[in-house]
């Protein structure tokens, strides 16, 4: 697998840290409110890369954050409102209520678009403890010092190799710069919060040896990417926007604990464009999952349009595209219906294509490459079962549900509707360890468990 490295700005040949394993850090979602397309793009890169090792046969360990403190106000604004409370003012509800029904959100519309489950999606609330440790570690080593209003700000001045992911050194910052925080106690205008003072109607706050206060948002992922990975781990990824700030003061925070480069990797998703403006919450320019079941659109279809553009490159967004997506898809199901069944045995052909759909997702993920593969194959005159064979190989990186025109007339039998309709019944009750629960016995049967809009669905695994 070779993958495009923000650090070193070239496609570098992943060699794991641990033979045979892959260890992978997704920035995950802030959850105040919901996720919309361009969100789901960046989080389905990491969902790619996790596919194409195991479509390889490495054994990946994947976690993603959750954040539901820190990175709630615009932090170089003077003037920042914390979003989470503009929420909770929104919709009555409290900061937690709030973090929990969004979460679920995300996992739902991940879901949707056919992102698999990370491994572990640690919360920042519950990592508090790990973050104060790793600022007190900071402190210790003379990378960060203490104000008189109990913030703790990083020392970058302190870290030589500051710059060198984003290219932001202290030479080339100047201050004023849009993403750095303004306050006048700081030593050097670029340093950041490890720490901040709690100020008043903060609703999320805790106890610290500074005084009572939260946590930055950079601070985070450091403390919970190493914790979970350990100090040396493989691929870090999230959308190009988060280079800088937040990676450089990740780097800085990692490497200036342990004293050692942490991440292999960097790897950064292009953002996706609607009316050739960013897709953001900041602007209303956003698109929903909502928004592709209002008309009639798989949301699955999203990934094959995701696919026709490299996925470190913008990305434009029309309904045009999508639903041109939705058809080609659709009609690939109608083709694995037709070709069914598999053949056991690949022919020489057969072999080619797949040899040739392999190296372009190891060449730095090149999905255009792969769906130009694809739609060779299904032109060509490789025998039917081995074209469906192929695809319903490929569909474990692709994703696109490939087979389930060709198994519609599989029927759940008596027992695997039960569990079904009590797995509903928890995930309505958000008794989530229930939910989890039904998911592993049903998984154990040998079925795929998909969370729908319309609840649980459930198949033979391919």
């Amino acid at each position: 697998m070779r993958l495009y490295n923000s650090l070193t700005r070239e496609v570098d040949e992943l060699v794991p840290v641990e033979p045979g394993h892959v260890k992978i850090y997704s920035c995950g979602p802030t959850v105040y409110r919901d996720a919309h397309l361009g969100n789901l793009r960046t989080f389905m890169l990491a969902d790619l890369i996790r596919r194409a090792l195991e479509l390889e046969g490495l054994q990946v360990t994947q976690i993603m954050n959750i954040t539901d403190v820190g990175h709630m106000t615009d932090e170089a604004s003077p003037e920042a409102v914390d979003k989470m409370l503009l929420a909770v003012e929104d919709e009555d509800l409290t900061p937690l209520e709030i973090a929990e029904k969004y979460t679920q959100a995300v996992f739902d519309d991940g879901a949707a678009v056919g992102i698999r489950p990370a491994d572990r999606y640690p919360k920042a609330t519950e990592h508090i403890s790990e973050m104060v440790e790793l600022t007190g570690e900071l402190i210790d080593r003379g990378h960060a010092y203490v104000v008189d209003s109990g913030s703790v700000y990083y020392d970058v001045a302190s870290f030589p190799g500051y710059g060198k992911l984003s290219g932001n050194t202290l030479e080339n910052l100047k201050p004023g710069h849009r993403d750095l925080e303004t306050d006048t106690r700081k030593h050097h205008h670029a340093d950041f919060a490890l720490w901040k003072a709690a100020g008043p109607g903060r609703l999320m706050k805790w106890d610290s040896p500074w005084g009572e206060g939260f946590p930055g948002w950079h601070v985070e992922c450091s403390a919970m990417s190493m914790k979970y990975l350990g100090e040396r781990f493989d691929i870090h990824t999230g959308g190009t926007d988060l280079r800088f700030p937040h990676h450089e003061d990740e780097i800085a925070q990692s490497e200036g604990a342990v004293g050692h480069p942490v991440v292999s990797v960097w790897v950064h998703g292009g953002h996706l464009r609607l009316s050739g403006q960013k897709i953001a919450k900041s602007t209303g320019n956003v698109v929903m999952v909502g928004d592709l079941l209002e008309r009639g659109i798989d949301p699955l279809s999203f990934r094959w349009l995701a696919f026709q553009t490299q996925y470190r490159n913008e990305m434009d967004f029309s309904w045009t595209a999508m639903e041109t997506a939705d058809q080609r898809v659709k009609q690939l199901r109608r083709r694995m219906a037709e070709w069914a069944p598999a053949t056991p045995s690949l022919g020489d052909a057969a072999r080619g294509f797949d040899a040739r759909f392999r190296e372009a997702v190891s060449n730095d993920l090149h999905l255009p490459g792969a769906v130009a593969v694809v739609n060779e194959l299904v032109s060509s005159d490789v025998p039917d079962g081995q074209k469906y064979a192929l695809l319903a190989t490929w569909d474990d990186l692709l994703g696109l549900d490939l087979e389930r025109e060709a198994k519609a007339g599989w029927v759940p039998t008596p027992q695997i509707q039960v569990l079904v309709d009590e797995r509903d019944a928890a995930r309505s009750a958000k008794d989530y360890e229930a939910s989890d629960r039904i998911r592993e016995q049903l998984t154990e049967m040998g079925l795929e468990v998909m969370d729908t809009s319309d609840g649980t669905r459930v198949r033979p695994r391919p």
